[in-house]
């Protein structure tokens, strides 16, 4: 089981002014090939998996944002840690029908 959740909204900043949305998709693309089963939401998305993998995968987001052309990039990330085990199914099942 992940010891980790690691919830990330992306924030960069556009060469123009243009729209980020191609910027964000970029960052939920290197999500996606990491593997970690993630949830993408509204406002952010969530990952689950061990904590240093999931940081690692932050780097790679803005190392992939930053090659993309956007001149800087800020993060809001939530991080809940439990060594004895976490996930998003089991923190979120009360609510599902």
């Amino acid at each position: 089981m992940a010891n980790t959740l690691l919830s990330i909204q992306v924030i960069p900043k556009t060469p123009n002014n243009e729209d980020s949305i191609p910027y964000v998709d970029k960052a939920i693309e290197v999500i996606q090939k990491s593997g970690v089963k993630h949830q993408v939401n509204p406002l952010e998305t969530t990952m689950e998996g061990e904590l240093s993998e999931l940081l690692d995968i932050v780097r790679d987001m803005h190392e992939a944002l930053i090659a993309s052309g956007s001149p800087s990039v800020i993060s809001q990330i939530k991080i809940a840690h439990n060594p004895g085990g976490i996930s998003m199914d089991k923190l979120t099942e009360k609510y599902r029908p």
